[in-house]
């Protein structure tokens, strides 16, 4: 249980403060004790009563107004409910760098490989959706059930220069916006907006997003500042390194794998931004450049799993290990009715008691 509006928890200190009050009004009335010279006549004076009746509305009295402030604070409940209606957003680094021939027959080849595997053993009613960056992003598959559509669009990768993770993921936000009215969409200095209340802690979406990359990020949003708008909308991201320790050659792809983003994407020619995207490994090479740390924050913070392969074998267990089947969605319920409601029915039993065991003269 969570509270929506948790600073009404420091009403909670009118608790003790009651409490200390009651106490000393008890004390105080000692003061004032009428001397008689004979306890039978104070015994025959007083009601019948034990001594514990005094104190029960006060407690219940108690109960009540701890219960009415967790109604105001708002608090509710997250329960796990099962899906039959799943988005999967693959966002497919396409930088110069995939190129690279560690991997045979190179890096993107084999994510595309592993990529159409995972695509062919996904159940018939999950969605799945196709991004790819470099130094800018783009969807080139709304989501769909579609296989040969998703094929299509997997085997028209291009690469081009740089890496912008940060900005791949939230055009996979975007991409998941499209479809599910429950998440916003993603907010950048570029587009503008307002970013949306975030979601309560531990509340997912019933969509994630599948992140692969073979460099770390140098162009667009940082990407903890993207995974943060994620997790703002429960958005789960998963994050996998491609690429051996080593790195390897980085021949010329063909005219299909010219990097074709605008000017202000890539800047300079495209073998220098070919080498810096991959991270430099001598001429005509590539040494691995994964940032792990950064792909293990942005999967940490959102509730996702980081992944690393060094083999086009060890990417495709990686697709068969992610937990697509499990994927629930987070339903969130306000229970704050029933604290009220409690704290009233204790607020009225402290009164009806008060008064059928002290009634007024």
């Amino acid at each position: 249980m969570s509270l929506l509006w948790p600073g009404f928890v420091l009403l909670l200190l009118l608790i003790p403060l009651a409490i200390a009050g009651y106490i000393w009004v008890l004390r105080r009335r000692k003061r004032f004790v009428v001397r008689y010279s004979s306890l039978s006549l104070v015994r025959a004076a007083a009601p019948n009563q034990s001594r514990w009746r005094r104190h029960i509305p006060f407690a219940m009295f108690i109960v009540s107004l701890g219960s009415l402030i967790f109604a105001l604070g708002r608090p509710i409940t997250i329960a796990a409910v099962p899906t039959n209606q799943t988005t999967i957003i693959l966002a497919m680094d396409v930088s110069r760098s995939m190129c690279s021939t560690d991997i045979e027959p190179n890096r993107l080849q084999a994510a595309e490989a592993a990529a159409i595997s995972f695509i062919e053993n996904q159940k018939a009613t999950t969605q799945i959706g196709i991004v790819a960056f470099s130094g800018f992003a783009e969807l080139i598959q709304a989501p769909t059930s579609d296989i040969n559509a998703l094929k299509a669009a997997i085997q028209s990768l291009t690469t081009g220069r740089r890496t912008g993770i940060g900005i791949g993921i939230l055009k996979s936000i975007d991409a998941i916006a499209e479809i599910d009215p429950s998440v916003a969409p993603s907010v950048s200095d570029t587009s503008g907006g307002i970013e949306p209340s975030p979601v309560p802690n531990g509340a997912y979406a019933p969509d994630i997003i599948v992140l692969l990359t073979d460099g770390a990020n140098n162009v667009g949003m940082l990407p903890a500042d993207a995974a943060q708008q994620a997790v703002d909308r429960g958005i789960r991201v998963y994050t996998i390194g491609f690429g051996t320790a080593n790195g390897g050659e980085f021949p010329f792809c063909g005219q299909q794998f010219m990097g074709r983003e605008p000017f202000n994407g890539g800047g300079g020619n495209g073998q220098f931004n070919g080498g810096f995207n991959g991270g430099g490994g001598g001429p005509g090479g590539f040494r691995r450049g994964i940032d792990e740390d950064t792909l293990k924050l942005i999967a940490n913070t959102t509730g996702g799993t980081y992944y690393s392969a060094e083999s086009g074998g060890e990417l495709q267990s990686v697709f068969e290990n992610l937990p697509t089947n499990l994927i629930t969605k987070h339903e969130v319920a306000e229970i704050s009715v029933l604290f009220a409601a409690l704290g009233a029915s204790f607020a009225v039993a402290a009164m009806g008691l008060s008064l059928m065991w002290h009634p007024f003269p």
